[in-house]
């Protein structure tokens, strides 16, 4: 199996899971709660679309039976949010509903415009990518999922949320684009591009 069953199969399987949620803790008259499920379930449904038109090569590596559950099981943090939101009954104003879903926005056309111009870029020219939504931003696709994420575990103000996305950028987002540095480094026009461009947040880093 590769990873990307493991992947897909979990991002496609949370519009259920948090219809579940809704379902076990009677939520089903609970706005905040019908907001997360169509984000969160929305951007799940789009990412496995996604995977089976203009996939990332990283995840069609083969994988164990037993990595890949630790994949599925690590994505499961994700579910933290909408767990504390149905438990508790959480109901939220609409103006930071509003936000949320703006903030979402944002990362929906970042993620996935730029993952589609790296796709169609690398299928006719190998090499770096300096152009579009890549000009001065390294890992455009990892700040929209950024800003997708924080769309979604920012509605319940809590800090557990925030503290599982946190671990997973600093674990592993952050490796994985320092390892991508590394190996763009070899082609030409390397270090202008470098010195001109932000690797994951502008402004920032």
């Amino acid at each position: 199996m590769k990873e990307k069953h493991f992947i897909d199969s979990h991002k496609g399987a949370t519009g259920l899971a948090i219809l579940g949620l809704m379902n076990h803790f009677e939520q089903w008259d609970n706005p905040t709660a019908w907001v997360y499920l169509a984000l969160h379930g929305s951007y799940g449904l789009l990412w496995v679309i996604k995977s089976n038109v203009f996939g990332d090569r990283n995840w069609e590596k083969p994988t164990s039976v037993g990595y890949g559950l630790l994949i599925w099981t690590s994505l499961t943090l994700y579910w933290i949010a909408p767990y504390i939101i149905c438990s508790q009954g959480i109901q939220m104003p609409l103006p930071w509903l509003a936000a949320c879903i703006s903030v979402f926005s944002l990362g929906i056309f970042l993620h996935f415009a730029s993952d589609m111009q790296k796709h169609t870029t690398l299928s006719i020219r190998p090499g770096l990518i300096t152009t579009g939504l890549w000009s001065r931003l390294r890992n455009p696709n990892y700040f929209g999922e950024l800003l997708i994420y924080l769309g979604f575990v920012a509605i319940p103000l809590h800090p557990l949320p925030l503290a599982a996305l946190a671990a997973m950028v600093f674990g592993y987002w952050v490796p994985n684009m320092r390892r991508k540095d590394h190996s763009l480094s070899r082609h030409q026009g390397w270090q202008d591009y470098k010195a001109k461009s932000w690797c994951f947040i502008p402004l920032v880093w």
